[in-house]
């Protein structure tokens, strides 16, 4: 066991480029996992990361090393999972990457954690590209296709964007009855945080896509701004469904010109593909294809 603990805090050290953060994620000092990698590297009788005041990267030894590490820790927990009858319960830390809209799918979350509460979430919210075996994350959940042939991938569900206005702002400036009327509206909008660009109204008419040169009042690189002031009057905004249903729902924003918008986006949950199944990321992946999008 002296040596599968070696071998995880190895992974650790080569998944976080630092002795202190490996330390953080494994509760134990940075000095202590620093003492661990040299006795190992004595054992093994190579260098395994090239160390600098400033950084530290795997050696072509420790790249081939850490992929034999991967394999022996994969196997073990397959072996572990299907002998020991206690991990018929999903339990266990459960590392998941969701993008910074992912905030607003919080009540799904927070009811899988009522459903399994001996699975402890780590959650990390980032629109950047992540890599999920690189930085160690049991699943990500992504809007897209799927470009890494090395991940598994679940469809959880796809969905229509809203046009959102609230009441009082529909009173003082009237209802849009075409896409052409927002033209005269004040347009709240979505920036994407990575490329800086506006994130376009999905408007069609019949089933031609329609571009139109709208007013742009104000941007925002998240969601929850534009939700804050499209309730307090100060304009329309296009918004994912799952931002914005509890404000229909309650009547404090309307859904206007639903018609007119096309299907824009899917959630996908992906995880490794050379990672055994674990019974928390399958909980976790079954969980969510079936209640995310549940009406």
């Amino acid at each position: 066991m002296d040596k599968l603990g070696t071998l995880g805090i190895f992974i650790q050290v080569a998944e976080v480029g630092s002795f202190v953060a490996a330390g953080h994620r494994l509760g134990i000092s940075g000095s202590a996992v620093g003492k661990a990698i040299g006795r190992l590297e004595d054992e093994l009788g190579v260098r395994l990361f090239n160390r600098s005041t400033r950084s530290m990267a795997l050696t072509e030894e420790g790249s081939f090393f850490l992929e034999a590490c991967r394999r022996i820790q994969s196997e073990y927990e397959e072996a572990q999972s299907r002998l020991s009858s206690s991990q018929t319960v999903p339990r266990g830390q459960l590392r998941v990457s969701l993008p910074l809209a992912g905030m607003l799918l919080m009540p799904t979350l927070s009811a899988f954690m009522t459903a399994y509460p001996e699975i402890n979430l780590d959650l990390d919210f980032t629109d950047r590209l992540v890599d999920v075996i690189e930085e160690g994350f049991d699943a990500v959940i992504r809007t897209g296709e799927v470009r890494d042939t090395r991940l598994m991938s679940r469809k959880l569900g796809t969905f229509k964007h809203r046009i959102v206005a609230s009441p009082d702002y529909l009173q003082a400036y009237g209802h849009p009855k075409m896409p052409e009327d927002l033209l005269r509206h004040r347009c709240l909008h979505h920036r994407f945080a990575n490329s800086g660009k506006l994130e376009p109204w999905p408007l069609i008419r019949g089933e031609g896509e329609m571009k139109l040169d709208l007013p742009v009042t104000t941007v925002a690189s998240t969601l929850e701004p534009l939700i804050y002031l499209a309730e307090r009057s100060f304009g329309i905004a296009c918004l994912p469904p799952f931002a914005v249903a509890s404000e229909i729902a309650e009547g404090k924003l309307i859904s206007l010109l639903g018609n007119h918008l096309a299907d824009t986006g899917t959630f996908r949950v992906l995880w490794p593909t050379n990672r055994y199944l674990s019974p928390k990321v399958r909980a976790f992946v079954d969980y969510m294809a079936a209640n995310l999008f549940a009406e």
